[in-house]
C-alpha cells in the first residue's frame, strides 16, 4: 500500500484473515476424525447400530471447560453440508427430526468422560443407536438408526452461550443389511426340484403305510379284546349245548 497522512497500511496476512473468519463463526476446529471401533470387535456394525472409538484426549483446549457438553452429530452422508450448529440447547435436533433435517444430536457427554489416559485393560467405545427404550422426541435419545445409511458423524462442543468447537466429519458408514434368500440359478435349481419331488413322494408313501398299519392294528385289537368301562355293558357270546336238557321241575310226575 502507500503512505497517507503520516500513516501507512500493510497487507493483511492470509492467516490473520482466516483466523478472523474462524472467530466470526465462534467454532474451533479440532483436527480429529471419528473412527469406527476395531473390526475384530463383535457387533461393530449391525442393522441399526455402529460402534465408534471414544475421542479420548481430544477436548483438552483452553476454551473448553469441564461444564461444556460434547454431543455426537449423526447425519445422513448427503446432509452434512446442510448441518448448522444449534445456538441454544432448546434448538438441538432430536432423533424424531432425522427424516426431515437429515441430522440429530445424541450421546451427550463432557470431556471428563474422554480423558487422555486410557487403561490398557478397558475397552472404551460408543455405540450409536443402542437405546430402544428412549423416546425419539427426547433430547439426546440414542434411538436405533432407521436404515442402512450411509451415515457420517462428528463431535460438537457446546456451552451455555452456544457452540464452542467441532471435529471433522467421519468417513461414510454403512450398516449391515438383511440378505434375502435367493434360488440357486442354473442346473442346480432343476436338480433341487427333482430331489424335492422324490422326497415328497417317499414321504406320502411312508405316511400312507403308517396310516394303513394304524388302522389295521386298531381294527384287530377291537375284534380280539373289546374294552369296556365301568358303565359300559360287555357283550358275551352265548353257547347253546344241544345234548344237555334242562333239569325237570321239582314235583313233576
Amino acid at each position: 500500500m502507500g503512505l497517507g497522512g503520516g500513516q501507512y497500511r500493510l497487507p493483511v496476512p492470509l492467516w490473520l484473515l482466516l483466523t478472523c473468519l474462524q472467530q466470526g463463526t465462534g467454532l474451533e476446529r479440532i483436527s480429529y476424525v471419528p473412527q469406527l471401533s476395531s473390526p475384530t470387535l463383535a457387533g461393530t456394525l449391525t442393522q441399526s447400530t455402529f460402534t465408534l472409538e471414544q475421542p479420548r484426549g481430544q477436548f483438552s483446549r483452553l476454551n473448553i471447560s469441564d461444564l461444556d457438553t460434547i454431543w455426537l452429530v449423526v447425519a445422513h452422508s448427503n446432509a452434512t453440508q446442510n448441518f448448522a450448529a444449534p445456538q441454544r440447547v432448546e434448538d438441538i435436533p432430536v432423533s424424531a427430526d432425522f427424516s426431515q433435517r437429515g441430522y440429530y444430536l445424541t450421546l451427550m457427554a463432557n470431556r471428563l468422560l474422554y480423558p487422555g489416559n486410557q487403561p490398557g485393560n478397558q475397552l472404551r467405545v460408543l455405540r450409536v443407536g443402542n437405546d430402544t427404550r428412549c423416546s425419539p422426541k427426547r433430547r439426546g435419545c440414542n434411538h436405533p438408526l432407521p436404515g442402512p445409511g450411509p451415515y457420517r458423524v462428528k463431535f460438537l462442543v457446546m456451552s451455555d452461550r452456544g457452540p464452542v468447537a467441532e471435529t471433522e466429519w467421519s468417513s461414510e458408514t454403512r450398516l449391515q443389511q438383511a440378505k434375502a434368500l435367493q434360488a440357486v440359478p442354473g442346473p442346480q435349481s432343476a436338480g433341487t426340484v427333482v430331489i424335492i419331488a422324490i422326497l415328497s413322494v417317499l414321504l406320502a408313501v411312508l405316511f400312507t403305510a403308517l396310516l394303513a398299519l394304524l388302522i389295521y392294528t386298531c381294527h384287530d385289537t377291537c375284534r380280539s379284546a373289546p374294552i369296556s368301562g365301568p358303565e359300559q355293558s360287555t357283550c358275551v357270546r352265548r353257547y347253546n349245548t344241544h345234548h344237555v336238557t334242562d333239569p325237570p321241575a321239582v314235583g313233576a310226575s
